[in-house]
């Protein structure tokens, strides 16, 4: 094994030697990790990467194209959190080996320009985006896409491409920050004072489940403030190696928040909420935002998680004659994993009177979304899809309600793939169908 240089910033990312021992030694990951499932190789699982970002952390092995291959391999599910005893924050420390990733030769460089590019200049632009997402509307609502998917063209640039193509959500009509006022209030008593975080693409490709999340909370007594000046929270940035943009996006929902009095900020997009939670630790040590970052954090919640509170007042409010088909839930794996949110869906949906509810087999093992993983690596994510469906199938379920836009375009997609009939649903939008 060859000798290089200590890595400062994953050596910071590192637990303490009696924390690494106990891990590696300890395996209670492996159950969980869904490429360790796959392959059955060691390397593959929670505790094989971190011996590997130990030892490039501390200079014994060089940085190689095999270290490059199982960062990116892993799914970031933070499965193996959930089941660490000792407390290990591995996302951390697999995020911090990407950047290390990408900014090393393992990396192409048209690769890392075009998903920094994407991520960065699209994504991160509500102008841009929504311009962009205009032209996909178009390009879906004229028939272009049809007649480009019925003549194969996208098969002249990759076998893979037509199928991928097919991962991208509709556009929506109408985008939810045109529709959602700066204050929103509700129609009696107010009896609390939130925010509303509408995201990126849950503007622009989710707009319903953003203004089914309003409606909701008025009819809850919400004022619900929405600042115009918000940006996309940097989740996706941070996942995909680029966390120094991801912070700069943190400050600036953290200047546009902070200017106004609420108590609590709500989220219904998971990987959303869990980031924007943890900007306290991420800017911990930033003069200018620590203290701001642990203001902001401690007020985020994801929109089930609120709604919980306030479940006496949601079965009060359920129409008399509803009737609904036969429910299952799906984990979004950065509500269960990354923000311990579980309980609260479930019994918000087992609490609507003439539910048919079943419980999910493996309902917190990933669906293989994982941000863009399923579009980057579209062949290792369908694995996990197809395990996903099956056990869909097998509920008899024709609802599937989960908290996340990457889980529900990627089951959409499975259910058309593998002939599964189900309709995918967010909670909120149940909920906005059956409340008077």
């Amino acid at each position: 094994m060859n000798k290089t240089s200590p890595n400062p910033d994953l050596l910071k990312v590192l637990p303490n030697d009696d924390i690494l021992q106990q891990c590696i030694h300890c395996g209670m990951c492996l159950a969980t990790c869904p490429t360790y499932d796959l392959t059955k190789l060691e390397r593959s699982s929670p505790r094989g990467r971190i011996r590997m970002i130990r030892s490039v952390a501390r200079g014994e092995m060089e940085l190689s194209a095999l270290f490059a291959e199982e960062m990116n391999f892993c799914l970031d599910c933070q499965a193996c959190e959930t089941a660490c005893p000792a407390g290990v924050k591995y996302g951390r420390m697999v995020e911090t080996a990407r950047v290390i990733v990408d900014q090393s030769v393992f990396t192409p460089k048209l690769k890392l320009f075009i998903k920094r590019f994407v991520l960065r200049k699209i994504l991160a632009s509500r102008f841009a985006l929504k311009f962009v997402s205009r032209l996909l509307w178009i390009h879906q609502k004229t028939g272009l896409q049809k007649l480009i998917r019925l003549i194969g063209l996208l098969k002249l640039f990759s076998e893979k491409l037509p199928e991928v193509e097919k991962l991208s959500p509709q556009i929506a009509n109408h985008f939810s920050d045109s529709i959602i006022k700066e204050i929103e209030l509700p129609q009696g008593e107010i009896k609390y004072k939130t925010a509303f975080h509408f995201g990126c693409l849950m503007n622009t490709m989710f707009s319903d489940i953003n203004t089914d999340t309003i409606d909701v909370l008025k009819n809850v007594g919400c004022k619900i403030i929405t600042p115009k000046d918000q940006v996309c929270c940097g989740s996706l940035m941070a996942h995909n190696g680029d966390i120094e943009f991801a912070l700069n996006l943190a400050r600036k929902n953290i200047d546009a928040f902070i200017k106004h009095e609420y108590d609590y900020l709500i989220s219904n997009s998971a990987g959303c909420g869990a980031f924007m939670k943890d900007y306290a630790h991420l800017l911990e040590n930033d003069p200018f935002y620590s203290e701001k970052a642990r203001i902001f954090s401690s007020k985020v919640k994801d929109v089930t998680e609120f709604l919980y509170s306030e479940l006496p007042a949601l079965k009060e409010k359920v129409k008399a004659s509803v009737e609904l088909e036969p429910v299952t839930y799906h984990d979004a794996c950065h509500l269960i994993h990354a923000q311990k949110v579980s309980t609260q869906p479930r019994e918000i949906i087992k609490s609507i009177p003439g539910i048919k509810y079943t419980e999910l087999d493996e309902a917190s093992w990933c669906c293989g979304s994982a941000g863009i993983y399923n579009v980057v690596r579209y062949d290792d994510s369908l694995i996990q899809l197809q395990r996903k469906m099956k056990n869909i199938r097998n509920t008899g379920a024709k609802i599937v309600l989960t908290g996340n836009p990457g889980c529900m375009g990627q089951i959409k997609y499975g259910a058309e793939k593998f002939d599964v009939d189900v309709e995918v649903l967010h909670p909120v939008t149940l909920i906005k169908r059956i409340i008077e």
